[in-house]
């Protein structure tokens, strides 16, 4: 299908033309019919099939014809990272170029508040950015949620895993009714527990599974080799003399062995930066450009770091870490062979990670090809027995090290030890607990239940509430005996004393009163109480 044949307003198609854009991908010819009539929609799609230029031709379609009635709608999308937030702006912007007065802004943590607030100062209509930024702009009253008509959730899987429930949470709270509103959510998986929070949210979505069985790209050639991680760095060392990529992106678990191996490289003459979650949004922003332009051969990071990251034309991705997460396998792979090319991904498998080999198999459906080094004597390692963290290494590395024990301090006062961990609510585990168990029910219900069969369970779970309270509410009928009253409780056993005190005479009368005998006083009380004389 080509996007022509969409019937898209003619500013939007120019829009198109100069992204150069002619013919739609699978995601975009099955969800854009859908999603410019204004409906809602949940959509699954892998990795680089181009579902960020479905949600953003919504939004301008939805825009363009709206203008022309006198409205001024205004969308926000919402991503988990900032740099995948930056590239929906970047796409947004190129695709809105044959609109007019259509202002793009990006709203993301780790810059200053200033350029933003001038920006909200002169008016935006599509917010994108990370939840947070978006937040706190809401509660200073910058960004008014009541004026959003078409609110996007993108990687909806990842921003869950995130922790960012609660916040979208807020944000749904804060927009107006759901049948007031277009709600979107793309993802490049979606679980049924995510399938189960969206449909809270959102008015009878269409869903729509591209794909479900194809999970990684066919174009992507895939290797295992076997090591230790003793030799794992001499074995990649070999890896990139024998490929000789034009550019890579290295994946490590932690923060701590992305330092590592970085620093390691460049010691081994290798242009490359290493890329975590907690760097300094400017050094952050600085290594991708860098990247982008060519400048530096290779990067090196954390999975939360590179999640929605587009490096045009990228040849190899090496994972020096097996995954924990077996979907973080088919994201970090997902980097490479973008839009239909081709692409490698190597894999190596030590004595530390291999357990999360065989998840990883079962997820894909098929057994990673396994390859053997035939010698490693062909390079050198300049970094072997070379200390590799300072000070400012250490600034921005997280306390779990993969290698068992943790580096000195730099002034040699020992192991660096985490800070203490906040004590987490026995209530609160109790509750989360509980709320697991009960989702594993449904999770195991719905994941045998075919397509059809699991929107007509959401349709009759989520849309049946407003009859589920009329017959909650419904009288009892007349002829129904009244319930029994309970018997009264006996009264405790007491002392013929205050049996006697306590009588009471018939009638309305007050209890009768023992009156005691007045006390004798003086030398005759004295001798009676003596000699036991009344």
């Amino acid at each position: 299908m080509k996007f022509q044949e969409l019937n898209l307003h003619p500013e939007v198609l120019a829009g198109i033309e100069k992204a150069g854009f002619a013919d739609c991908t699978d995601v975009q010819s099955k969800v854009c019919p859908i999603s410019i009539q204004g409906r809602d929609v949940m959509a699954r799609s892998k990795t680089g099939s181009g579902k960020t230029a479905v949600f953003v031709i919504t939004i301008l379609e939805k825009i363009a014809r709206e203008r022309a009635e006198g409205r001024h709608p205004k969308a926000m999308i919402v991503s988990p990272t900032r740099e995948l937030a930056l590239q929906i702006a970047s796409d947004a912007e190129i695709l809105s170029s044959g609109m007019s007065d259509v202002r793009v802004e990006c709203f993301y943590g780790g810059v200053g508040y200033d350029k933003q607030k001038k920006a909200l100062s002169e008016g935006v209509d599509i917010y994108v950015g990370t939840p947070g930024r978006l937040l706190d702009f809401m509660n200073s009253n910058g960004i008014l949620f009541s004026t959003i008509s078409m609110f996007v959730v993108d990687e909806a899987d990842r921003m869950f895993d995130m922790g960012f429930y609660p916040d979208i949470q807020r944000m749904f709270a804060a927009l107006p009714d759901k049948t007031k509103r277009q709600t979107m959510m793309f993802s490049a998986t979606l679980s049924t527990k995510v399938r189960n929070l969206a449909w809270n949210y959102m008015n009878n979505p269409e869903e729509i599974e591209l794909e479900p069985e194809e999970i990684t790209v066919n174009a992507i050639v895939q290797e295992l080799y076997h090591t230790t991680r003793h030799d794992k760095f001499k074995l990649l060392l070999h890896l990139l003399k024998k490929e000789n990529p034009s550019s890579v992106l290295i994946f490590a678990n932690t923060k701590y062995m992305t330092v590592d191996v970085s620093e390691r490289l460049k010691l081994n003459g290798y242009n490359v930066a290493c890329l975590m979650g907690d760097m300094p949004q400017e050094k952050r922003q600085k290594a991708l450009e860098r990247m982008r332009d060519n400048k530096i051969w290779g990067l090196v990071a954390t999975d939360v770091a590179a999640r929605g990251l587009q490096i045009d034309d990228l040849p190899l991705v090496i994972n020096y870490d097996i995954p924990e997460d077996f979907e973080s396998y088919v994201h970090r792979i997902g980097r490479t062979a973008r839009a239909g090319k081709n692409g490698k991904a190597i894999t190596l498998a030590d004595e530390e990670y291999v357990w999360g080999l065989e998840a990883i198999e079962n997820y894909i459906q098929m057994k990673i090809p396994v390859m053997w080094a035939d010698s490693t004597d062909d390079v050198e390692d300049l970094s072997a027995g070379k200390k590799i963290y300072n000070k400012e290494h250490l600034a921005g590395v997280t306390s779990t090290y993969s290698h068992g024990k943790r580096p000195a301090r730099p002034n040699g006062r020992g192991p660096v030890r985490s800070p203490k961990r906040a004590n987490v609510s026995k209530v609160a585990d109790k509750r989360r607990s509980s709320y697991v168990r009960k989702d594993a029910i449904d999770d195991a219900k719905l994941s045998r239940m075919s397509q059809d069969e699991r929107l007509a369970y959401y349709r009759k779970e989520f849309f049946a509430e407003e009859k589920r309270d009329d017959d909650i509410r419904k009288p009892q009928p007349a002829n129904k005996a009244p319930a029994s009253k309970k018997p009264r409780p006996q009264s405790r056993p007491c002392s013929a004393a205050s049996s006697q005190r306590d009588k009471v005479q018939v009638g309305n009368s007050k209890p009768a009163k023992v009156q005691p005998k007045p006390a004798q006083k003086g030398l005759k009380g004295l001798f009676n109480k003596l000699f036991g004389r009344k």
